[in-house]
């Protein structure tokens, strides 16, 4: 039986993808994280190695961050990747890529890249999710500058990220 498949009479799982870098996550991430858990049966986090870019966590240290703050959902799984996302999905058996959006000027740019997978994979569709108003001006980019310069985070990530924050940073 593969992943995404059920047991003989059942429908197949419904297995969604959620890719990002992460570094660090953030609660806007974890609020499109608990609510697309909702509306799949299997969410995948899946951290991208970009190796385009130097990022604060290692691959190692963003997985374990993630499986951390998402422990208390049993659907989710917390996965890293370095391929193309279409790849990804088809090695996965999944059909759903979840992407948030905080803002209007993130459509553009999530447009493109949904047609890009759609483009490659036909079978890929992308599930966009309005993130909630209070992280709508919150990115990864917006967190490590406040903590680099030792500001309150608090507010901007779960306890433990703002731990490894303040470790990162002291």
């Amino acid at each position: 039986m593969s992943d995404a498949s059920a047991g003989v009479g059942q429908a197949p799982l419904k297995v969604a993808v959620y890719p990002g870098s992460f570094d660090p996550v953030t609660n806007g991430h974890l609020d499109i994280i608990r609510r697309a858990a909702k509306q799949f049966d299997r969410l995948i986090v899946a951290v991208l190695n970009n190796t385009s870019k130097k990022p604060l966590f290692s691959l190692d240290e963003r997985m374990e961050l993630l499986r951390e703050v998402t422990a208390d959902l049993p659907n989710v799984e917390v996965d890293g990747f370095r391929d193309l996302l279409v790849n990804y999905m088809t090695h996965k058996n999944a059909h759903v890529v979840v992407r948030g959006l905080r803002a209007v000027t993130d459509f553009e740019n999530e447009l493109q890249l949904a047609s890009a997978n759609h483009m490659l994979n036909p079978d890929v569709e992308t599930f966009f999710m309005m993130t909630s108003p209070q992280y709508s001006f919150l990115s990864s980019s917006i967190v490590k500058e406040i903590a680099m310069f030792r500001g309150p985070v608090a507010d901007l990530v779960p306890p433990s990220i703002e731990k490894a924050l303040r470790a990162k940073y002291d």
